[in-house]
């Protein structure tokens, strides 16, 4: 009974963790899209993809409608898309994408989560022709599903790979195909999806068990700032 308590309560401290870390980014996304584009998800595509993701991780309804009418407010105009670009340890890049409100605090965590973990910020731009930028979309494959029907529809929107692991469906495509192919998607009535923008290896490296959970760990650090959205590396 004690060790099924304590499990319960572990599970759940990971779940209340996650959502700690996850919802804030997801509320700003959803706020900056809102505040781009205007607050109605019908006419806002971007807001709808990013109100899907939120969907998809399970956030409330209530931190959804927040984010949306927090972009009318003062703090919505102050969020802006900065990146930085970084060397890490054993031979790992790092590309990171923020939204913030303040880049000299930004980039002030930033090089001091790196600086401790034998890693060091690079001048911008110098490792983007490292990365290509590719759309990246994925839901659960619900048993009624004809994926052959629906790789042929998303080929004309810009699919370039379709592929299944256990019964999530991923696709890619080029990044200019983001619009296409989420608007696809939607159109063929498939729910709980959710899209964005990452930045895939050129030139993947191979490491070690050791030498991964090094990069990781300093992954980690950079994905608990606030201001964080995304950290991409070159690991294979």
């Amino acid at each position: 009974m004690g060790r099924a308590f304590e499990y319960r309560r572990a599970s759940k401290e990971k779940r209340w963790d996650k959502m700690s870390k996850v919802f804030p980014k997801l509320a700003r996304s959803i706020t900056m899209a809102a505040k781009s584009s205007g607050p109605d998800p019908e006419t806002n595509r971007a807001l709808r993809t990013a109100i899907s993701n939120a969907k998809a991780e399970n956030m409330p309804k209530d931190n959804i409608d927040k984010a949306i009418k927090r972009a009318s407010g003062k703090d919505g105009a102050l969020y802006n898309e900065v990146n930085y670009e970084a060397k890490g340890p054993q031979g790992s890049l790092l590309f990171i994408e923020t939204a913030t409100d303040n880049t000299n605090r930004t980039v002030a965590n930033l090089k001091m989560i790196l600086n401790k973990n034998h890693a060091e910020m690079v001048t911008t731009g110098s490792l983007e022709f490292m990365f290509s930028r590719k759309a990246v979309i994925q839901f659960q494959k619900q048993g009624d599903m004809d994926m052959d029907e629906i790789e042929l529809e998303l080929i004309d929107h810009g699919l370039e790979e379709l592929s299944i692991n256990e019964r999530t469906v991923y696709v890619h495509g080029d990044f200019k195909s983001f619009g296409s192919l989420t608007a696809a998607i939607e159109s063929l009535g498939i729910e709980n999806v959710k899209a964005n923008l990452q930045r895939i290896p050129n030139s993947p490296v191979q490491m070690n068990e050791k030498q991964i959970e090094e990069v990781e760990a300093l992954i980690d650090k950079i994905e608990d700032d606030d201001d964080v959205q995304s950290v991409f590396t070159n690991i294979a």
